[in-house]
């Protein structure tokens, strides 16, 4: 670890490195929030492969590993190919998957096809050109740095001062276009803007783990929010937390690339995003299952007591009438009675009058969604989507009071419906 640091401190060519990859991870980050949500992740891959021929190219028309006309190179073929792809779509039946898959096989294989011809000029082998493949990121200098630098950084800028724009033809490009937004213009920038992440990022991370780059971050942003806002903002970030972390465990030790820390580093981010996110985590979604599940068997209980009027009962009889796991069944009971709605006398389970108020309310509430569906144009004046959103069983006082004082009114207007109401009703009079 202190080797790690003096390197950092100490050493300048770790220095610039480490700063290239920062801003290109939190450029990757930012414009592939927009390409995973426009359903375009793939297209940065095939710009990533693309590249290779323009680089071929360059160098062959320059003689000399030039970065900057080596990156002038590679946006070329990347633009061509992005627009090859929105063209074979736009025109052909041609479904978009397919063309992505068409454009990158043909253009990678034209790259592989130069990369063999410039290995046979006779400055080929000392060209550096295999770099490109898989990234380098430690044979950068200082004017490398500078030049992904300052593209990173206008990427940034552009974007954000873009970003309603983007976001509003990202989601309705019909209502875009409606209010005079130049939609087809805001994607050819956006697919430029692609382009050129891809084109600064490949030197460090490379053609093949470039679209890594673009999309690891962002589908790991967005397990933590549903804005658009937060989500770009986290992703800038894991991105730049990648290219950091990634750059700096490559150079614990000799011949670690750099470009494949940085994916791991991404990938590791994204597994934890998509565990323990407060949300969407896997984690989380199975707890949330787990508690919604023991929800669903207390209520189970509940009703099942109330509704058949029996308010005592064998625990292994009523265990019988469900189909309730004894495990389940023996939790939820112990919640129950500790909250006051089940009580245990002579060794049988009795429901309090607590519980029967509260079963009631279930019943009252639940009875109530299901005439919404029978009777839709009867009760189309009842407000109750809110319920879809509640646990149910938390209803406050207030809430169930208004939603009585509604039903009251219903009743007035259309005397059956209390009618059904009571007839689909158990219990022992128990009215709330």
């Amino acid at each position: 670890m202190g080797h790690l640091w003096q390197s950092i401190v100490t050493d300048g060519n770790t220095q610039w490195v480490l700063l290239s990859t920062l801003l290109l991870g939190i450029a990757s980050g930012v414009l592939g929030s927009f390409a995973l949500l426009r359903k375009q992740s793939l297209i940065g891959d095939a710009v990533a492969h693309a590249a290779l021929p323009g680089i071929c190219f360059a160098f062959m028309f320059i003689g000399e590993k030039n970065f900057f006309g080596l990156l002038i190179g590679a946006a070329a073929t990347g633009l061509l190919s992005a627009y090859t792809i929105q063209l074979i779509t736009n025109t052909t039946r041609i479904k978009e998957d397919t063309a992505i898959c068409l454009v990158l096989s043909v253009f990678f294989g034209l790259g592989i096809v130069l990369l063999t011809k410039v290995a046979q000029m006779p400055t080929g082998n000392q060209s550096g050109l295999d770099d490109f493949i898989f990234g380098q990121a430690a044979s950068l200098v200082g004017r490398d740095v500078q030049l992904m630098g300052m593209t990173a950084v206008t990427l940034i800028i552009i974007t954000s001062l873009l970003f309603k724009e983007f976001k509003v033809s990202t989601f309705d490009p019909q209502f875009a276009s409606g209010i005079g937004l130049p939609v087809g213009f805001l994607n050819f920038l956006f697919v430029s803007l692609l382009v050129l992440t891809v084109v600064i990022g490949i030197q460090a991370v490379g053609v093949i783990l470039m679209a890594a780059m673009l999309i690891t971050p962002a589908i790991a942003a967005r397990y933590w929010t549903d804005s658009l806002r937060t989500m770009v903002f986290v992703s800038g970030i894991v991105g730049g937390l990648s290219g950091a972390i990634g750059t700096m465990i490559s150079t614990l030790g000799k011949g670690l690339s750099t470009g494949p820390f940085i994916v791991l580093t991404a990938t590791v981010i994204f597994i934890v995003s998509m565990l323990f996110s407060p949300k969407r985590g896997v984690i989380s979604v199975m707890l949330k299952r787990f508690k919604n599940d023991d929800r669903l068997a207390a209520r189970f209980i509940l009703k099942k007591m109330y509704g058949s009027g029996i308010y005592m009962i064998g625990e292994e009889q009523l265990l019988q009438q469900s189909s309730i796991s004894g495990l389940r069944f023996s939790r939820v009971t112990k919640l129950l009675m500790k909250n006051g709605y089940l009580s245990k006398e002579n060794g049988k389970l009795k429901i309090t009058k607590s519980g029967l108020l509260k079963a009631e309310e279930f019943s009252f509430v639940d009875q109530i969604m299901e005439m919404k569906e029978m009777y839709p144009s009867e009760l189309g004046s009842l407000d109750i989507q809110w319920l879809e959103k509640e646990e149910r069983e938390t209803l406050s006082n207030e809430q169930l009071t208004k939603l009585k004082m509604k039903m009251s009114d219903i009743y007035t207007q259309y005397p059956f419906l209390s009618v059904k109401m009571s007839g689909r009703r158990g219990g022992q009079g128990y009215e709330l």
